[in-house]
């Protein structure tokens, strides 16, 4: 290709890009962006061969400066941002200042991390003498980066014995159906094995995997880095410093920019859909029978012609029915929701949660305004950065720079929800990233806002991760605040250690020794030990309701202490995990963060809420929750044994303070009963938000006070 030509397929890839077959918002946005640069290619074309027509020789080194530059910030997806720096313009130079150190720049920290995602075509595959093809043009794209695995569905076996399969994302759990499609494989006389059929299958998966952004300012980032390459272009040249020269360096710089306005108002649209408030659906509520006031309605709800299916529900979850604490969803009684509202003056203080199913940086965004500065105590548990594996239901091979990213982009709205004077942030995190996450926290709070680096029990049964030597037995959170005045509420924890039989005993010579009487029952010691403890003290621990005796053993209540950054006395992972994550956090690990950091009625909010042991727990102590979740284990599913589970299955066993998974964690502990209400939703997505925009141009180059290249009127709502 010509220089000319080369300038202009990178261009052309920018907006045009691979092509992608399939469904969904970020297909649709392709065809938009199609759409859009043939409009302007021909406006741009023009307006360079105008520029050259007093400088024609400079064509040729025009067109190769160009994609010189930008080729460098063009990639396959259409995202703008550092893809291909040359060492001698090292994209590091410019952070070495006074202000910002080299290690807190990384190459994607100016962009919105959307999703990491594979673009499919259809494909033919062929081997071992057999013939398939995959028809990928129904694939609808994933929303964001939850885990979800492909199912192929045989469509036809042609006259050639061509295979013919298409392709979708698995919905819900359902799988590939390999043993009927081999059965009507070899009905067609096609001897295939199971090992085969797998290969083909592998063949298409293997398909590109692309990273989705959105720059922030487009339009700075590409003048910055213009402005900083062209000084090196400019002194290559500094020994022809005559007019023509510099009116050739003029052209450059015109057009070039002329670009930037092109590439980046488009960029930009894409901001503001990303940043749009987005719509709620699938709006419901979770009350328990004893909050509504008025009987008379709650008769009516027991004669509702749906009540049989919420009383199916009670009996899948394990709840009894007369149980006066079992929770109505209004789900099957939308024609009494109102009503069941109006008994409440003030909603949302009558509220003790929201569960809302989202990619978390558009529920963050969303939910912003009514939250800001109202949130006490977060707490996350992110995925670590590390390789995928099955045991995860999302996405965990993330790029270090996506990871980063990612996490920015959402840590950095989520200061804004915290209150300034009294709220603080704990964000779990281990080997995999600490590196990363502590100088990121510290970036968005300030160095000085960091309050400790606590240590927690990582299980062993865990899969270990890296090739070390050592084995990895702590994990950390990383606890900051947003004001450096900050301290703790509640720096003082009840702790609770048992001694079974062997209470304050210490190695003797003496095979028999002294007993003690605790509540006129003899202890004795185990043998070979003896008491450390002298019967005058034991007696008294016992009066002062220290010691209590249960099932016929003794069990000690140790004092009150002061938290210290070591918490390895707790488990840090539930020992038995039964909402569907391996990783689950312990119920006491969260009770501990909670109630050092915040009060009955404060807000504790988590927008990694995976199995939903944050709300659970916030719930059981009297704190008001928010949740955030997207992947599909948020509503009621069947897990392996056939049991419903899910999130807000949880939270309903939760509010009942009974049912298969009830009473759970700190429930016996707390003597927890149950009772509360909660509303659970769905947001609209940036993958919907991008389907339903339509390419508008009827009226695209309209504005007096613009240029076509800064025109931003070109998309619309559907």
């Amino acid at each position: 290709m010509t220089k000319e030509q080369k300038f202009y397929k990178a261009l052309q890839d920018v907006f045009i890009g691979a092509k992608v077959e399939g469904e969904g918002g970020f297909v649709n946005l392709m065809r938009i962006k199609s759409n859009y640069y043939r409009k302007i290619e021909d406006i741009l074309k023009k307006d360079i061969e105008s520029a050259l027509k007093s400088h024609p020789k400079f064509r040729d080194e025009l067109f190769d400066k160009l994609y010189s530059f930008f080729s460098r910030y063009f990639t396959e997806s259409g995202s703008i941002y550092f893809n291909s720096t040359p060492f001698h313009n090292n994209i590091y130079e410019k952070v070495y200042t006074d202000e910002k150190d080299v290690i807190l720049f990384w190459k994607t920290q100016m962009l919105y991390y959307v999703k990491t995602d594979r673009i499919f075509r259809s494909l033919p595959v062929d081997f071992d003498g057999f013939k398939f093809y995959f028809d990928a043009s129904k694939i609808e794209s994933k929303k964001a980066n939850e885990k979800r695995s492909l199912i192929f569905e045989l469509s036809k076996v042609r006259e050639d014995e061509t295979i013919v399969f298409s392709v979708s994302y698995s919905e819900k759990g359902t799988k590939t159906k390999q043993d009927e499609i081999l059965k009507a494989i070899k009905r067609k006389g096609i001897a295939i094995t199971e090992e085969q059929l797998e290969r083909a299958f592998r063949v298409f998966e293997k398909q590109s995997e692309v990273d989705f952004f959105i720059n922030k300012n487009a339009k700075a980032f590409l003048e910055e880095q213009f402005k900083l390459w062209s000084y090196q272009y400019f002194w290559e040249g500094a020994k022809e410093w005559g007019a023509d020269r510099v009116n050739q360096l003029q052209i450059l710089k015109d057009i070039a920019f002329k670009i930037v306005d092109f590439i980046s108002q488009f960029e930009d649209e894409l901001v503001k859909i990303w940043n749009k408030p987005k719509f709620v659906k699938n709006s419901n509520y979770v009350i328990t029978l004893d909050k509504i006031a008025d009987k008379k309605l709650v008769e009516k709800i027991k004669k509702h012609k749906n009540f049989s299916e919420q009383v199916k529900e009670w009996k899948e979850l394990g709840i009894d029915k007369d149980n006066p604490k079992t929770p109505i969803d209004t789900k099957y009684f939308k024609d009494l929701e109102l009503e069941i509202l109006s008994q409440f003056e003030d909603l949302d203080k009558s509220l003790d949660g929201w569960l809302i199913k989202s990619e978390n940086y558009q529920a963050l965004n969303t939910i912003l305004p009514k939250f800001k500065e109202k949130v006490q105590t977060i707490y996350i548990d992110p995925p670590f950065n590390l390789d995928s594996s099955d045991q995860f239901l999302y996405r965990t091979n993330y790029k270090d720079a996506n990871w980063a990213t990612l996490l920015e982009n959402r840590l950095r709205t989520a200061k804004d929800i915290l209150k300034r004077k009294t709220g603080s942030i704990f964000v779990r995190c281990d080997d995999n990233g600490n590196w990363i996450m502590r100088y990121l926290m510290s970036d968005i709070f300030g160095p000085l806002n960091f309050r400790n680096e606590i240590d927690i029990k990582r299980n062993q049964a865990l899969p270990k991760t890296g090739d070390v030597n050592l084995i990895e037995e702590t994990e950390n959170l990383f606890v900051y605040a947003p004001d450096s005045d900050f301290i703790f509420r509640n720096q003082l924890v009840d702790r609770e250690k048992p001694y079974w039989g062997d209470l304050g005993t210490r190695p003797s010579d003496k095979k028999d020794n002294p007993s003690r009487f605790i509540g006129g029952i003899e202890f004795k010691p185990p043998a070979y030990r003896r008491w450390s403890y002298s019967q005058e003290n034991l007696s008294g621990m016992y009066k002062n309701k220290r010691l209590k005796i249960e099932d016929g053993k003794l069990k000690v209540l140790i004092d009150k202490r002061r938290i210290g950054s070591n918490w390895t006395d707790i488990p840090g992972y539930s020992a038995t995990p039964i909402w569907g994550f391996s990783t689950e956090n312990s119920e006491k690990l969260l009770s501990r963060v909670i109630d050092m950091s915040s009060e009955k009625g404060d807000f504790i909010f988590d927008f990694f809420v995976g199995s939903g042991t944050t709300t659970a727990v916030a719930h059981k102590l009297g704190r008001k929750w928010i949740g955030v979740e997207l992947g599909e284990h948020f509503n009621s599913y069947k897990d392996r044994k056939g049991i419903t589970t899910g999130i807000v299955v949880r939270m309903k066993e939760v509010l009942a303070g009974q049912g298969n998974h009830e009473p759970y964690g700190i429930s016996r502990e707390l003597n927890w009963q149950g009772g509360g209400f909660f509303k659970y939703y769905e947001l609209e997505q940036y993958e919907e938000a991008l389907a339903n925009c339509k390419y508008g141009d009827s009226d695209l180059f309209n504005s007096p006070s613009k240029t076509p290249y800064q025109e931003y009127v070109f998309m619309k709502d559907g």
